[in-house]
């Protein structure tokens, strides 16, 4: 018997978490485990990115402003003023949505190249004031003391707990993201990718559904900020700058626009991927140039387009004996 689509869609994200809180398991130490907790981190900007660039189509280079915001505004709330630690991360996640409704307002009437320098004006911006509003940020040396996070009595002091929060999250987005692309909302930014004109045509609200969608990947990002800032207690404005932006946006592309496995496994690949380099060393840089240019050769879908293709292909083989 088949399963209804949102059934489906939980089924997944409910095998999906297994694998997670599985894989600390299989690691021969809490080093690798860090990575994983941030490659789950990226892993959440990554699908929140992928709604806006490959199902609506509108390109950002300015989301690790949005990622920045959400770790200094928690940071500042709970460090700084003393906060609970809860309404610091609601602060931080708010001040991402509430910045990205009112940068969405001018700068999603743009399209293509010039909507793609918009949102980088504005990554650049928000880096700048990272930088020098030393007094409240500590500027390029970064930020100190933030609290370890803490919620309901309880307090993740170690990795691993840190994880299995981290695989809650992820598969919470993941699930999300999964039903609303099914969604008449999902449904409707898939139509105003293809043509706007033709979406309008349809009845649908072109400007309040760019708005929702950039200000969901945004907030989603905000998420992510708070997370990172209260797992490692401090932040710098390098972890947030122009680079970082482009290089969410190669996680959504590696992985497959339009493909919200794809953004998960392109944020975990690309994570982990310079921590395999290392003993490359000195060409460690270019190894990992070569790999992203062969695979963006070969796979020019993404891995999931790949995997797809692969899984069509033994399918018609298992078939056809």
């Amino acid at each position: 018997m088949k399963l209804p689509v949102l059934g489906q869609n939980a089924a997944q994200a409910a095998l999906f978490l297994l694998l997670l809180l599985a894989l600390p398991y299989t690691l021969p130490n809490e080093y690798y485990l860090s990575i994983c907790i941030l490659g789950a981190l990226n892993a959440v900007i990554a699908v929140g990115l992928n709604l806006l660039m490959g199902y609506a189509g509108q390109v950002s280079l300015g989301h690790a402003a949005f990622y920045g915001l959400g770790a200094y505004a928690t940071a500042i709330a709970t460090s700084r003023f003393g906060l609970p630690i809860p309404a610091g991360m609601a602060i931080g996640v708010s001040l991402a949505t509430v910045v990205a409704w009112i940068v969405a307002a001018p700068t999603l009437k743009l399209k293509g190249h010039y909507l793609a320098m918009a949102t980088l004006g504005f990554g650049i911006i928000v880096s700048i004031v990272f930088n020098e509003a030393v007094d409240a940020t500590g500027g390029p040396s970064g930020y100190v003391g933030i609290p370890r996070l803490a919620l309901f009595g309880y307090e993740f002091t170690s990795d691993h707990s840190y994880y299995n929060l981290m695989a809650v999250v992820l598969t919470f987005v993941v699930l999300l993201s999964l039903n609303l692309m099914k969604s008449r909302t999902g449904r409707a930014l898939r139509a105003l990718h293809v043509s706007e004109k033709a979406a309008a045509s349809l009845g649908v609200d072109i400007a309040a559904h760019k708005r929702f969608v950039f200000v969901l990947s945004a907030a989603l990002a905000g998420l992510a900020g708070v997370l990172y800032a209260h797992y490692l207690s401090f932040i710098a404005p390098a972890s947030f700058g122009f680079g970082f932006s482009v290089q969410l946006v190669v996680m959504v592309v590696l992985g497959g626009m339009a493909s919200v496995w794809g953004s998960v496994a392109g944020a975990l690949f690309l994570t982990a991927l310079p921590e395999a380099l290392r003993e490359f060393e000195d060409i460690d840089i270019l190894v990992y140039g070569a790999i992203l240019v062969l695979t963006i050769m070969f796979l020019p879908d993404g891995l999931a387009g790949g995997l797809s293709r692969l899984t069509r292909r033994l399918r018609r083989k298992a078939g056809a004996s």
